[in-house]
């Protein structure tokens, strides 16, 4: 170890950089003139620095560094490469933001509490662990990696390893083992400080924490303005001159939007929005923000009231004041700056010195300590208040970031070692009551409350187990619930000691605050530490204060039957009250749970205590209990069965009964540690048995007290079930599912039944029935009164059935007599939830226990139990399925069933037995109690009841009594089956003796047995079903009485015995059987006298046919014919889904290289892969094509439903009138953009378009049967043709002025024969379809003429806007194209795999096209196709070249263009038009290629290419050189490429970008003139590319020199081609597409890896920060921010930054991925949806918000699926059909 004093021998003294720093900070607010600015922030840090290291600078940053300008640590992070180097014995430490990461290993952590940052849990190991993850949704929490307290094992951390003096264990073996840890790391680098280094370090930091601390003193806790001038200026003040300039600062809360708070400031203050916008950013991201500094006090408050106006939080104080603690703030972030810093190679020593000076108490010579009256009451209350004590106690003072700095700082001296945890955890539990009064009482922004700092302390089992010895934090914690909720409340502070005989008010404050929520958990934290609960089971004031505080929740809101009439009024305190039993039960379960670790007589000294509390309570001999309400308890004397029995007086029809009774759950948690009330246990405390234990304390009375009050809720709850409290409203309703069937069945009603169990044990068996019966009012009945006072008919039986569920359960449910284990529990739990069926996960979760769900076993127990079929579909969840040898574990009666699911699962395990051993009535055995040990040994014996023998008798006698004189009974077969059940029970259990009283016993006048009434219900005929249970029961009887049973059963003889009744049944079957054959004979005569009718009918006219196959309009239903115009409902939409080849970009071309040769077969998605981020790179990581890589087009679909035009008109009509009558609803279509949804399929809409079928005419048909001539002789007549042609006047201002031989009537903005009138020759009027069309792409084209390159005409010129033929139907045709690229199985083509509709809407374009063009020519309607024809076909001619109006290359245009051009017009001459422009594209994509390739040259490796396609390209390299021989720079360039990639992967090249030509080519062809496609080839295995040449009939480009014409053509394009490249080259570009399957952006496998890159992975470009809420581009992969402020566009409606993406990107369409919200967004055009994640977790379903923590894994079929919605342009329809079944109310553009 080297000193530091031999680095600076000689250093020059200076002056006392202290008092410098105090005159600096002390005169700054006058010399800044009150305005605090980042100049003043730097200055503040600047002289802290100086005053801190004094002249020991160089200790800190190296001379060379020079002046510090910020903080220094990240100086010192620039200076110091950070270290990777692991640190044994240090804590992570890390605070998580709002939106961070987080993890949470429940095989590891000790509690659910320990947590990892994604750094730390990346370099950890959880290999198979339980591992959850979520994302931050409040500030505050704290990494525990390195904390070894934390953990149950090693995780392995490699940054923050384990020392090896310290052992993991649990913290019974070794509770103090932090203590241990010596920080070997530290030591290593610890360095000797210079004394008077120290001296500057300790008094700088003594001064910044006094001057903090001083100007706190004058801090208000509560946020109010003044009402006037004068308690304005009375407010304290640290102004020595109290200067009157005031500022009004606003403060952060939770209530109000962005939006709403930037108004408000704006409207209050008189500022820009831009000003008020960039304050309120102030206010959320800091905590608060000055917005006005004025000394015109009027104007002050004025502003101050207005701002408050809506709740929002303001204060008005002196400036001075202001700027002193906006200096407090820095220097507070200034500490956790020294928190960081290191001096020398010392981490360690800044910690330290901070750390002293905080536990230090503050100077006295401290002004505010004796001016300050709240600062008095500080001293007078604490004695030696440190700094911290202060500071702990003035966090409300501070606002956001200024507390999570101050909670930095505390974490931070947590990291130290031990003895500091020690130090904070003591201060921390000292003021700790004052800072739950600041908390509950006063904060206004609770979320950042340092109460929260509690969760780092208490659950530290060594730390808290300190403060729970020393400074009584559990006694504390509870003085502080019970002062809160008895309203003991002073000055916002509350009372202590509390006042026990104060009663709580359910309407009061506590009640209604949510706010006591944490520190219950706080107690809970405590108590689940093993050394605190070996504390409270062993000392017995532990559980005396605790049922102290239990006592004040006893009985609370009661309620009482209505009976005559409806409350009036309900009110829904009883909602704030079940949250307060929520939480006081799961601190009761943990109290209960702590005596695990207890003896014998500690637990009989606690359940002494709790039953008398119980009993003092109950008795009410204390005041908890409402007199007015509560009854003394009194007893009466009954009868039943001969005997009289002495039971509670009370009825529950007609008194007070609360839910609420704490202490009864806290004795059935004590009731629940059998394993100490064992006999032999209970022998080491001279004691006999649990009856001995409980009634040597109480007498028999007192344990029947003790049981009444559970008892009353249990009847309650059944009368509640069956309508008896139907008059109570809601209310009572909510409170009994809340109490048995949601959160509060474990903790409470299931506890009330281990009571009622319990006392089984404790008590006469015989006397706690009657009690029960006597509380449910049913004594009469069960004596064989089948009449009752209260109850009518369905009531009763609902009664019946309930109290003989509560038997059942009582007598059979064995989980706590045998006291199972947690996974025993847990397995239970999901057998009999699997049991119902197959379920996804949350189904699974609704079918158990809460507190299942949340068990750290259940995912062990669950791999344990169940078979998991993993989601194969995009629509379907995994799903778990109960192992089928479980299924003998499945009780029908489980206490957690509902009667529906008791008999679901019956019919279930009945189906299984019936399939297992072929008896169609198997009968389910209950399974006996088999309870071996402990005080349940003897519940078996309660068969032996005679009291329970007349239960069972009486039910089976009086539904059999009320059957036969009034029929149907209701609920009659569950009572029977319950009955019936208990029987099978008892002979379970108790087999001879129970067998021996069914047989014996008598009641009623007759003396029946209930052997009698099982002979009368075995053959009764109203309950057959239950047939098999009665011959079971009856058999097991006769094994011990079996002269008494076969004298009474019923022997039926063979004739009327099940045989005869199965005889009758076999006998109907054969009767229908015998009907279904003679149908069947007269069903196959009728079709052959009609057969020759149905040939007949397939005879019949095409025309006819056709109409028919149309189908009716889904409009009015009329059938759809020539006599009324009609069409198909179709969508227009622009689209940007067409790539290009980027420039510059080799991997695009290694893609290619590698991509598949045959695009009509499947390929299967990529499988998901872990990104692999490098320091420094891009966003756009998870990107595909940049949206400047893209092409613009128009897409036109149809959903395939027709309509009628009138109809259209009519329903279009109807859709504005919605929208009139609605207006503020958000419609799922746009009127403005004619858009509307299909009727039938809800699809988006906004044309009409004719359903073309050009073959419906006989001319036509006649000229598309005509053989053309060979192609030679085709292009010959062409010629001759063109040459004959006479001019027309028109035809010359038909082609654009640019010489690209388009036609401008074909121009979307083109005006010139929108006037003119329809052509007569038409049979029926497409005009008005024609407009639906013309107006969207006008409307369209217009917005979108930034887009295009192609130059606009003049003003007045004609052929303006896009070009349809390209930019729409050969668009259109592409993106189907690219849509079906692998898909399709092997023997299939493209053509093969695309539904009709696509088609149909191909057709219905080119039918618009021709349509334009007959509108061009209305004079000469029949040659107008022959004119149009000739001038296109004039295009691929080269010796018309020379005409001005063809001077534009063709190679440089789309000619597939041509080729639609032609479909249009003469799609009979398809057949050789397709193969000229083959050749064309196959010589534009060489020339394209090489412009390509030429910029990569030598940049990337090239991958070897397998075909060099020489059947189908011959020599490539010969013909390259060809097509580029009339450039001499572009040939050098071709050889140059050539040389570069080799002509096998050129070739590979060229094979894949012109095969998407020859797929759109077969697209087109199949839709207009399928009559022009020729055989397919018979080897379904060869290429794709072979294939289509062979229906296409195209002649491979190999044999070009066998076809003369075409090399003379290929001859005059390339030349063309080359002399305008030789004039203007940079003219000449030619742009290729994307060839490869269309992939959306990369995601990783796993979600949350994505958190583990480095944090310019998740930045936003143009915010250049990391967004609270990302949204990942799936198209392009750009991170947005989503729903942010940052980034919205002010001057467009205040768009979020998703909207402004997608106008660069998809145009009108949007798909983002919400990385923390965990779902799909898409958006279109204003509009947009939520849509099912790509991601599954491990029990696939998804998880949206991350609620549910799972980790959540890449799903490639639905990841596929938002591709294909994306392909295949369907944003729209499905945005629109989720906006159609909800009233949504907008907002879309705001994301």
């Amino acid at each position: 170890m080297r000193s530091l004093l031999s680095i600076h021998p000689n250093r020059e003294r200076h002056t006392d950089p202290l008092a410098r720093l105090r005159f600096a900070i002390e005169t700054m607010a006058t010399s800044r003139k009150y305005q605090f600015t980042q100049s003043t922030r730097a200055e503040v840090l600047t002289e802290l620095y100086s005053a801190l290291w004094g002249p020991y600078s160089n200790l800190f940053l190296p001379p060379s560094h020079g002046p510090l300008s910020g903080l220094l640590s990240e100086a010192q992070r620039t200076v110091y490469p950070t270290s990777d180097t692991p640190q044994p014995g240090r804590t992570c430490g890390r605070i998580f933001k709002k939106g961070d990461s987080c993890y949470r290993c429940r095989d590891c952590g000790l509690d659910d509490s320990t947590v990892l940052c994604a750094q730390c849990f990346s370099s950890s190991i959880h290999a198979g662990h339980n591992v959850s993850f979520y994302i931050a949704v409040q500030p505050g929490g704290v990494c525990d990696c390195g904390e070894t307290e934390a953990w149950k094992q090693n995780i392995h951390c490699s940054l923050h390893p384990v020392p090896e003096s310290s052992n993991h264990g649990t913290p019974k073996s070794n509770p103090n083992r932090s203590a241990a840890i010596v920080d070997q790391w530290a030591i290593r680098n610890r360095a000797t400080v210079p004394h008077e280094l120290r001296e500057f370090m300790s008094r700088t930091v003594a001064y910044a924490l006094d001057f903090v601390l001083d100007t706190l003193d004058f801090s208000p806790d509560e946020m109010s303005v003044p009402q006037n001038e004068q308690d304005l200026k009375k407010q304290p003040t640290a102004d020595p001159v109290a200067t009157d300039l005031f500022a009004i600062v606003v403060w952060n809360d939770e209530k109000h939007s962005f939006d709403e708070c930037a108004q408000h400031i704006k409207d209050a203050t008189g500022c820009s929005l831009e000003d008020a916008t960039e304050t309120t950013t102030k206010i959320d991201q800091e905590g608060r923000d000055i917005v006005q500094i004025s000394s015109q006090i009027p104007l002050v408050l004025s502003t101050a009231r207005q701002i408050a106006n809506i709740d929002m939080a303001v204060t008005v104080r002196r400036a001075y004041d202001t700027f002193r603690e906006q200096v407090s703030a820095v220097i507070v972030e200034w500490l956790v700056d020294l928190m960081q810093c290191r001096l020398a190679n010392d981490a360690i020593i800044l910690r330290e010195v901070v750390a002293a000076e905080v536990y230090a108490p503050r100077k006295k010579d401290s002004s505010s300590l004796s001016s300050n009256q709240e600062a008095t009451k500080v001293l007078a209350e604490i004695k030696d208040a440190a700094r911290l004590d202060w500071l702990l106690l003035y966090h409300v003072r501070l606002w956001k970031r200024a507390r999570l700095n101050l909670k930095h700082i505390l974490v931070s001296m947590l990291t130290i070692n031990h003895e500091h945890r020690l130090t904070v955890a003591v201060h921390f539990s000292n003021v700790y009551h004052r800072i739950i009064d600041a908390y509950l009482l006063v904060d206004r922004e609770a979320e950042t409350s340092i109460k929260y700092f509690a969760v780092q302390i208490f659950t530290i089992p060594s730390v808290a187990a300190y403060i729970v010895r020393h400074n009584g934090i559990i006694s504390r914690l509870l003085a502080i619930i019970t002062g809160f909720f008895t309203n003991y409340i002073v000055n916002k502070r509350i009372v202590f000691p509390p006042d026990m005989t104060r009663r709580v008010e359910i309407d009061s404050y506590p009640f209604r605050s949510k706010r006591f929520m944490p520190v219950f958990s706080d107690l809970r934290y405590i108590c689940t530490n093993r050394t605190i609960q070996e504390m409270i089971a062993n000392h017995h004031d532990y559980i005396a204060q605790f049922i102290t505080v239990c006592q004040i929740f006893m009985g609370i809101n009661p309620n009482k039957r209505a009976a005559s009439t409806h409350v009036e009024y309900e009110t829904e305190s009883w909602i704030s009250v079940f949250n307060v039993t929520l939480s006081l039960s799961r601190v009761v379960k943990v109290y209960g749970e702590s005596f695990q670790h207890g003896t014998p007589r500690s637990l009989l000294h606690a359940i002494t205590a709790v039953i008398h509390a119980i009993l003092s309570t109950c008795t009410l001999s204390n005041d908890q209990l409402d007199k007015t309400k509560y009854q003394p308890i009194a007893f009466h004397t009954v009868e039943f069965g001969d005997t009289e029995y002495q039971v509670v007086t009370f009825d529950v029809l007609s008194q007070w009964v609360s839910f609420h009774h704490s202490l009864h759950w806290l004795l059935a948690e004590l009731f629940k540690h059998v394993h100490l009330l064992d006999e032999e246990s209970l022998r080491s405390i001279e004691m006999e048995s649990l009856t001995d234990m409980v009634l040597k304390n109480a007498s028999e009375r007192a344990i029947l007290t003790v049981l009444d009050f559970p008892l009353r809720v249990i009847a309650m709850v059944a009368q509640i079930r069956v309508g008896l409290w139907v008059r109570n409203g809601f209310a009572i309703r909510g409170q009994l599912l809340h109490y048995r069937d949601f959160m509060l069945r474990e903790l409470c009603y299931d506890q009330d039944l281990y009571i009622l169990q319990t006392c089984f044990v404790i008590l006469d068996p015989n006397l706690v029935i009657v009690s029960m019966l006597e509380r449910f009012q049913l004594l009469h009945w069960f004596t064989g009164a089948t009449a009752h006072a209260y109850y009518d008919g369905a009531q009763l039986f609902g009664m019946v059935e309930e109290f003989l569920y509560i038997i059942i359960t009582v007598l059979s449910e064995f989980a706590n007599a045998r006291h199972l284990t947690p996974v025993e529990v847990v397995r239970r739990e999901l057998i009999h939830g699997l049991a119902l069926g197959p379920c996804a996960f949350t189904d699974l979760c609704k079918r158990v226990a809460e507190r299942i769900v949340d068990d750290m076993n259940l995912d062990k127990a669950l791999a344990m139990v169940a078979n998991y079929r993993p989601p194969t579909g995009t629509t379907d969840f995994g799903t778990y399925e109960l192992k089928e040898e479980l299924f003998d574990e499945v009780n029908p009666f489980f206490y957690h069933y509902t009667r529906n699911r008791r008999e679901e699962v019956e019919g279930i395990l009945k189906a299984r037995l019936t399939k297992k051993s072929g008896d169609p009535l198997p009968v389910i055995v209950p399974r006996p109690f088999n309870v071996r040990s402990g005080p349940f040994t003897t519940i078996p014996s309660v068969f032996r009841s005679e009291v329970l023998l007349q239960v069972v008798f009486y039910t089976i006698h009086n539904i059999l009594e009320q059957a036969g004189t009034e029929g149907a009974v209701p609920s009659g077969d569950a009572v029977i089956d319950q009955g019936l059940h208990l029987v099978m029970l008892g002979l379970v259990e108790q087999h001879e003796s129970f067998a021996h009283l069914a047989a014996q016993k008598g009641f009623e006048a007759e003396n029946r047995t209930l052997v009698d009434e099982l002979c009368v219900l075995e053959y009764h005929d109203n309950f057959k079903a239950f047939r098999p249970k009665v011959k079971w029961c009856l058999d097991q009887i006769t094994q011990h009485e079996e002269s008494e049973v076969l004298k009474k059963r019923k022997m039926l003889d063979k004739a009327s015995g099940p045989d005869a009744e199965t005889a009758k049944k076999q006998a109907a079957k054969a009767r229908q059987a015998a009907i279904m054959k003679q149908f069947a004979a007269a069903q196959k005569s009728f079709l052959d006298q009609y057969d020759d009718e149905d040939e007949e009918d397939e005879t019949m006219n095409e025309e006819e046919e056709e109409e028919k196959a149309l189908g009716p309009c889904i409009v009015c239903q009329d059938n759809l014919d020539s006599t009324r115009a009609f069409g198909v409902l179709g969508f227009i939409q622009p689209s940007r889904i067409v790539k290009v080849m980027p420039t510059f970009r080799a991997e695009d071309i290694v893609t290619t290289i590698t991509g598949p040769t045959s695009l009509d077969r499947h390929s299967p998605p990529p499988p998901p892969h872990n990104l692999s981020f490098q320091s420094g790179q891009e966003a756009t990581s998870f990107g595909r094509a940049p949206s400047d890589e893209t092409r613009f087009g128009l897409y036109g679909s149809v959903c395939g439903h027709l309509m009628h035009l009138q109809c259209f008109a009519v329903y279009s009509t109807s859709i504005e009138q919605r929208h009139i009558s609605q207006p503020t609803r958000n419609h799922p279509e746009v009127v403005e953009r004619k858009e509307f949804l299909c009727p039938l399929c809800k699809s988006l809409g906004n044309v009409l378009l004719p359903v073309h079928c050009r073959l419906s005419s006989a001319k036509a048909r006649s000229q598309s049967n005509v053989v053309l001539p060979p192609l030679p002789d085709w292009l010959r007549s062409v010629g001759i043709e063109v040459l004959r042609s006479p001019a027309h006047p028109r035809v010359d201002g038909l082609l654009r002025p640019d010489g690209s031989g388009e036609l401008v009537f074909w121009n979307a903005e083109d005006s010139g024969s929108t006037e003119r009138p329809l052509p007569r020759v038409r049979t029926f009027d497409t005009r008005l379809m024609l407009e639906t069309l013309r107006l969207v792409s006008v409307s369209v084209s217009e917005q979108t003429q930034h887009l295009r390159e192609r130059p606009e005409p003049e003003p007045g010129e004609r052929g303006s806007g896009m070009y349809l033929p390209e930019e729409m139907i050969s668009y259109t045709i592409a993106c189907m194209e690219i849509a079906q690229r692998g898909i399709g199985d092997e023997g299939t083509l493209i053509i093969d795999n695309i539904n009709e509709s696509a088609l149909r809407a191909i057709r219905g374009l080119v039918a618009c096209m021709e349509l334009r063009t007959w509108l061009e020519f209305p004079d000469m309607p029949d040659n107008s196709r022959l004119v149009v024809s000739r001038l296109i076909l004039k295009r691929l001619l080269p010796e018309w070249t020379r005409e001005a109006a063809y001077d534009h290359p063709l190679l440089l245009r789309d000619t597939f263009t041509v080729l639609v051009e032609i479909a249009i017009v003469c799609p009979e001459v398809l057949e050789h038009v397709v193969v000229l422009t083959y050749y064309a594209f196959v010589a534009r994509t060489a020339i394209g290629l090489i412009e390509l390739l030429a910029p990569v040259i030598g940049t990337a490796e090239l991958p070897d290419a397998e075909l060099e396609h020489a059947d189908l390209f011959g020599d490539v390299k010969i013909f390259t050189l060809s097509v580029c021989r009339h450039s001499q720079f572009l040939e050098d360039t071709a050889r140059n490429v050539l040389g570069w990639t080799g002509k096998a992967r050129f070739a590979r090249l060229l094979y894949a970008h012109t095969l998407p030509f020859l797929r759109r080519a077969l697209l087109l062809i199949r839709s207009v003139h399928p009559g022009a496609l020729g055989e397919r080839l018979e080897d379904p295995t060869a290429l794709e590319y072979h294939r289509i040449m062979k229906v296409l009939k195209i002649p491979p480009l190999s044999e070009i020199t066998q076809h003369q014409h075409l090399r003379s053509l290929m001859s005059g394009w390339c030349s063309h081609f080359g002399a305008r490249h030789n004039h203007a080259p940079m003219q000449c570009e030619v742009l290729l597409e994307f060839p490869n399957i269309h992939r959306l952006a990369t995601l990783p496998l796993i979600l949350d890896t994505i958190f583990l890159q480095p944090k310019q992975t998740l930045t936003c470009k143009r915010c250049c920060t990391v967004p609270v809420d990302p949204a990942i581009c799936l198209i392009c992969g750009t991170i947005c921010c989503h729903q942010s402020h940052c980034c919205i566009d002010l001057e467009n409606e205040k768009q979020g930054e998703c909207n402004m993406h997608m106008r660069e990107c998809g145009g009108a369409i949007g798909v983002y991925f919400l990385l923390k919200r965990c779902m799909v967004l898409y958006l279109y055009a204003g509009n947009g949806s939520f849509a099912t994640p790509p991601y599954l977790d491990i029990h696939g379903e998804f998880d949206y918000m991350m609620r549910r923590g799972r980790r959540q894994l890449l799903h490639p079929q639905r990841f596929d699926e938002i591709r294909k919605t994306w392909l295949n342009h369907g944003i729209p329809t499905l945005t629109a059909r989720k906006l159609d079944t909800t009233i949504d109310s907008g907002g879309w553009d705001t994301v």
